[in-house]
């Protein structure tokens, strides 16, 4: 489903362990990496959606993740005029996005990319909070800024800046221990 102005509906996962660290994914046959996302089906709500694409993407189930928060807002992000598909109807400009933070409560072993018929991942890693600002994909970077930024802001890091500046002008943050902040 593409909305009348062109965006598809979409969410974003940030995933995160109890150091604070972030989960980044390795695109399958690619050197890309980003944070598990996907669209909205006609027939769910985002969570439900977020559910869906947590278990595609990284074979973990609702009973292995702690939801901690979501944006408030759809945030947006264009597609490069190479990637976008004008000969589809109805044309997809770019995506809008929900984004969820969670937390990893079982053991990582439980990631498989092997459980989807078509795995979007090979690879993936711990990194610390803002370092995927510096990896991701030209285009997306915005939206992740702007996803990390509000979503940061529910958690407590020890010693991770929760604003991207501070990481962006260091090489990188220490980690830190995470918990919801009261």
């Amino acid at each position: 489903m593409i909305d009348s102005k062109g965006y598809r509906p979409n969410v974003g996962i940030i995933l995160c362990n109890d150091e604070g660290r972030v989960f980044w994914a390795k695109r399958m046959g690619m050197n890309s990496w980003q944070f598990p996302q996907g669209g909205i089906n006609d027939d769910e709500d985002p969570e439900t959606a977020m559910y869906r694409e947590l278990w595609e993407e990284t074979g973990l189930q609702k009973q292995h993740v702690q939801v901690l928060g979501r944006t408030r807002y759809w945030l947006r992000y264009q597609l490069p005029e190479r990637y976008i598909r004008k000969n589809s109807l109805p044309l997809c400009i770019g995506q809008k996005q929900i984004w969820f933070i969670l937390r990893l409560v079982t053991s990582e072993s439980n990631v498989r990319f092997d459980l989807s018929p078509k795995p979007e991942f090979d690879s993936w890693r711990w990194v610390d909070y803002w370092e995927p600002l510096k990896d991701v994909v030209y285009f997306k970077r915005k939206v992740y800024q702007k996803a990390m930024s509000e979503l940061g802001s529910i958690l407590t890091i020890d010693s991770i800046p929760i604003n991207a500046e501070g990481f962006l002008s260091k090489d990188k943050a220490p980690p830190g221990s995470i918990s919801k902040r009261q």
